[in-house]
């Protein structure tokens, strides 16, 4: 089998898990996400943080978002671009967002440039599965692995995740970018990137 069609088959599987799940089970593994985050080094230090709005049956991220802009953070999220590119613009509170073609949300704000995620000291990614090495398995449409190029190797990128999304190993391609990290309900695992 392909490594392409290993992915899609994964991807089906991981989007049936997560769409089984409990609407109270995901928001208790949201909020338990979201206070490992905030009480992270990593983020207690940030002053941008790069991050995005957790959709669908992906773990809720808004009350993370502003939690964040509360602390004094900066928080900027992505827009969607033509050539399957991020743009990126600042978080302003959940009446700046508006949806999208693809049922995401973003911000409605002036955008800061495709630049703007290098300078976040912190990256939240969406991700459905990600294993030891950093291997991240996203949706397919290739935003991230393409904006991630961006980030200084030094960042803390991290996936997140419910816990049984951290997988052994996942298929991969060259250009997938890897994460250094997960934040799970299970707290932060750092990973050892090559």
């Amino acid at each position: 089998m392909s490594v392409k069609a290993q992915k899609t088959a994964l991807r089906d599987r991981l989007l049936t898990a997560r769409a089984a799940r409990s609407p109270l089970m995901a928001a208790a593994a949201s909020q338990r996400i979201s206070e490992h985050l905030l009480a992270s080094d990593e983020v207690t230090h940030a002053t941008w943080v790069a991050a995005y709005v957790g959709v669908g049956h992906e773990p809720i991220t808004l009350p993370l978002l502003d939690a964040l802009r509360g602390a004094g953070r900066q928080v900027i999220l992505p827009v969607l671009l033509p050539g399957r590119k991020l743009d990126w613009a600042s978080y302003e509170g959940p009446d700046s967002l508006t949806p999208t073609r693809l049922g995401l949300l973003q911000p409605s704000g002036r955008t800061l440039g495709v630049e703007a995620i290098s300078t976040a000291s912190v990256v939240l990614v969406p991700a459905l599965a990600v294993d030891r090495d950093g291997t991240r398995l996203g949706r397919g449409g290739g935003y991230y692995d393409r904006a991630l190029v961006r980030v200084p190797r030094d960042t803390a990128v991290w996936a997140v995740l419910f816990d049984d999304e951290v997988v052994p190993s996942l298929p991969s391609e060259t250009h997938d970018r890897p994460v250094s990290g997960v934040a799970t309900p299970s707290g932060i695992t750092r990973l050892n990137r090559s």
